[in-house]
């Protein structure tokens, strides 16, 4: 949010001198993030005065209509003679008084002014645009200043454009939506330099008359709990804004429109309520707030057909839907040019209803920003008497008498706070008779136990003593508080966070890591090492998912936990694979024109415990029991963490030294056989097998066994499933259950010989149904202690083999620890290998 501080000095008297920097630590310390301090007055440099356009030459001939004018600024430019500038604005007439920055002046950004011979002419400065001093984004012509302006020729243009003010630019965190207006901040900032707050709410303003201003059925009193409306007829069309009320907007980064928008857009950053102003002759027939029937069309004010659900809250006259309820008028009865009756309205819509709307039809408009983070519903009455007196002061008209105002707003209910509370929670001595001082402040109305009340009559309001109980009503600008434990943050954040005392936790001895951390680690640091790059996916994926993956019906994988309030209405799902998100990061990056990728991540996946039931309510005045804590966690989902890689393109790169190679099913398992060492896992305990198992292809899938134990699998995916997420043919994927892992083993550490090895190749013909990792087995299983290892190097099959059949060559390092091997040795570990793979897959020594 962007506010002048000379905006602000209207509601809080904020000391004269306060520097910038004294400001923001104000913010800061009150709880506000403060983006940027930027003084307007040191942004421009150089002489920027007023001037009145006296001629224009329309010049022909260019790509682009150009225009010599003649403008006279006074004795700015020391000769008293109009300043000859060239202009590509078409906006402005003889007579206009305009913005005009002199040679030697310096705009923002650094753009030095200068006098040149451009299109055939001298041109001496430049006539300003809002974009061009940094006052807004509007660049569709020049600032024309307007006829409230009393400004001469030659006079400073700083203050008439608002340049000689300091403009704060603040996050406001969710939870603080009354500070997304000048009427919040001014509270925040009385509260930190202890100033008086003229609260603009609290002016009069008529109450709701028996006569409504405009017939209106609330049918929803969930979705809107206050409606409040008022009309104003004989509106002058043409009345344009006052340039302050413009030149505020345009620093709050808000475009002017016309002046009945314009005062609601000011109205909505003065108190924080957000309004809608209808053309009352456009609108046909009574006025409706319902729920949208789910297809209902509305064509919103930025010219977009929008399809509505059940969920949406719409304002509706006999022709149907005319608005997006709290969010976004509709094209059908918005302000046009020739409007002169007008129909404020200021409601109270539900903040969760305000913000999946938003989210579902990407809209997220200053009004919706407020809604979804709380409006004060007490406000409405003031805020239609506020921009009713501006347009009728600007704009002309007459205010009708009837005043709508229907409303279903229910009281807040008290919190009941032990005094003792922030002392025991925080550890700094806040007395009673000052949580009570600071919560007033904030704007509650504390009172104190009937039962707990002192017997010293000169205590008023709070008993001293352990054991006061408070009774604190939060303002019904506050709807962020609702337990103790707001009330506590508040007492806090208003003494100072600086008075909490930073006290550093004692660290654990050792790594401090617990063995699945180490785990966890290991396994990233060794895919990283491999040339995997590591990603970050949201959780979050679509229902369509688990069928784009060829998933079958009874897949456990295809229950998902439904979030409450997703994100997006797209993705409402936690993911139950860790391969959708993947791919979908692999498509992203394959778009932005990478070809050759290999991706892992590691992260958590999410079962739904079928049939748990709902977690117990649980507050935050206390610690959960050990049986509530049980109950909570029999209905949180499983949430294994998982590890998977994706793999596309060439592993190996090509070049000068030769062709490359692509990625391809053998590479996704050994990237698991890594995992699994990284992990600690001994090679002998793992087994992989062939297996059809979606979204793998059903020949090109592997299924990796730990003790028996099916823990993931890996190869290339299904063709199926690489053409729905439109992927790269052949691509590979591998996906293992880390959580599924027995315990790392303790290990000896290896012995290392000092004597040669042996060497000897052997090729098996066998049938080629026989996976090679159970020849490999059997070939350890025979060879005994004197194995070192067994790589298989080459897989022949051919006519001379004969159909169904292949050959696999390994070699095998024989080596003993205390001696040098004979060649009988060898040879006879060798034979033995070959006996065991003959007697268990019906192998036969090649050429034998």
């Amino acid at each position: 949010m962007r506010v002048s501080v000379s905006w602000l000095r209207e509601y809080v008297d904020l000391p004269a001198d306060l520097p910038t920097g004294d400001l923001e630590q104000a913010l800061v310390d009150l709880g506000i993030e403060v983006e940027s301090v930027v003084d307007l007055a040191e942004s421009v440099t150089g002489q920027l005065v007023v001037g009145e356009v006296r001629e224009i030459e329309e010049l022909t001939g260019f790509k682009k209509p150009i225009r010599f004018c003649r403008v006279d600024v006074g004795a700015a430019n020391g000769t008293g003679e109009p300043q000859e500038i060239v202009c590509g604005a078409r906006n402005f007439a003889p007579g206009d008084r305009v913005v005009v920055i002199l040679p030697g002046g310096v705009l923002p950004g650094g753009f030095a002014i200068g006098a040149r011979k451009t299109y055939g002419h001298n041109s001496a400065g430049m006539i300003c645009s809002a974009k061009e001093l940094g006052l807004g984004d509007d660049h569709s012509g020049i600032i024309v200043l307007g006829s409230d302006v009393t400004a001469k020729p030659g006079d400073d243009a700083r203050p008439v454009v608002g340049l000689d003010d300091v403009v704060l630019d603040l996050e406001i965190t969710p939870d603080r939506g009354y500070a997304l207006s000048l009427r919040g901040l001014a509270r925040e900032l009385s509260h930190a330099f202890d100033v008086p707050l003229r609260d603009p709410a609290l002016a009069p303003a008529p109450v709701g008359t028996e006569t409504p201003a405009y017939p209106v059925e609330v049918r929803d009193t969930v979705g809107c709990d206050r409606f409040t409306a008022r009309l104003v007829r004989g509106v002058d069309p043409t009345a344009p804004t006052p340039s302050w009320m413009a030149q505020r907007l345009v620093t709050a980064g808000i475009r002017s429109i016309s002046l009945p928008v314009d005062i609601t857009n000011y109205v909505m950053l003065e108190l924080g309520q957000p309004m809608h102003a209808f053309d009352a002759d456009r609108i046909a027939g009574p006025l409706v707030v319902r729920r949208a029937e789910a297809g209902e069309k509305l064509t919103t004010l930025d010219g977009v057909n929008r399809v509505l659900t059940a969920d949406d809250m719409v304002i509706c006259d006999d022709s149907g839907p005319i608005s997006l309820a709290a969010v976004m008028g509709g094209e059908t009865s918005e302000v046009v040019a020739g409007t002169t009756t007008v129909l404020f309205e200021a409601a109270h819509w539900d903040p969760a209803m305000v913000g999946r709307t938003a989210r579902r039809h990407k809209l997220f408009s200053e009004a919706a920003k407020r809604w979804e983070r709380g409006v004060d519903p007490a406000v409405a009455l003031v805020a239609l008497e506020r921009a009713v007196r501006l347009l009728t002061e600007h704009g002309g008209g007459t205010p009708g008498a009837e005043i709508l105002d229907i409303d279903h707003v229910r009281p807040r209910t008290p919190i009941s706070l032990p005094a003792d509370l922030p002392t025991r929670r925080v550890g700094v001595e806040y007395p009673p008779a000052r949580v009570v001082a600071l919560l007033e402040r904030v704007g509650c109305t504390v009172a104190q136990g009937a039962d707990r009340l002192s017997e010293d009559p000169g205590v008023v309001g709070v008993a001293s003593g352990v054991g006061t109980v408070l009774s604190v009503t939060p303002p019904t600008w506050r709807p962020d508080l609702t337990d103790p434990a707001d009330l506590v943050e508040e007492v806090v954040r208003l003494d100072g966070y600086d008075k909490v005392p930073s006290v550093l936790p004692t660290a654990p001895p050792g790594r401090g890591l617990t063995p699945r951390q180490r785990r966890r680690r290991a396994v990233a640091n060794s895919l990283a090492e491999r040339g995997y790059v590591e990603v970050l996916a949201h959780p979050f994926v679509s229902p369509e998912l688990a069928d784009q993956l060829g998933l079958p019906a009874d897949d456990p994988r295809r229950p998902a936990v439904r979030l409450a309030n997703p994100l997006s209405e797209e993705e409402p799902l936690l993911r139950t694979t860790l391969l959708g998100p993947l791919l979908g990061i692999l498509k992203r990056n394959l778009g932005r024109g990478h070809r050759d990728l290999a991706l892992y991540e590691i992260g958590a996946v999410f079962h739904p415990r079928v049939g748990a039931g709902s977690p117990p309510a649980m507050g935050v005045d206390r610690r959960p029991t050990d049986e509530e804590f049980a109950a909570a966690d029999a209905v949180v989902p499983a949430q294994p963490v998982h590890v998977a890689v994706v793999l596309t393109g060439d592993i190996d790169p090509a070049g000068w030294w030769g062709p490359g190679r692509p990625a391809g099913w053998a590479d996704a398992i050994e990237a698991a056989r890594d995992v699994l060492a990284a992990a600690g896992i001994p090679d002998e305990r793992v087994e992989v097998r062939a297996a059809e198992y979606a979204p793998w292809h059903p020949g090109r899938c592997a299924e990796l066994r730990v003790d028996g134990s099916v823990v993931g699998h890996a190869g290339e995916l299904h063709p199926l499933v690489v053409a729905a997420l439109e992927l790269p043919r052949r691509t590979c994927a591998m996906e293992l259950n880390l959580d599924a892992l027995p315990p790392t083993p303790v290990r000896p550490a290896p012995t290392v010989s000092g004597f040669p090895p042996a060497l000897i190749d052997v090729a098996l013909v066998l049938d080629d149904s026989v996976p090679a990792e159970q020849v490999r087995r059997a070939l350890e299983a025979g060879a005994g202690e004197l194995l070192e290892d067994v790589r298989l190097f080459d897989v022949y099959s051919g006519a001379q083999l004969g159909e169904g059949r292949r050959s696999l060559a390994y070699k095998l390092t024989f080596r003993a620890p205390d001696r040098t091997l004979t060649v009988e040795e060898a040879v006879a570990a060798r034979d033995a290998a070959v006996a065991v793979a003959a007697e268990r897959l019906g192998a036969t020594l090649r050429g034998a």
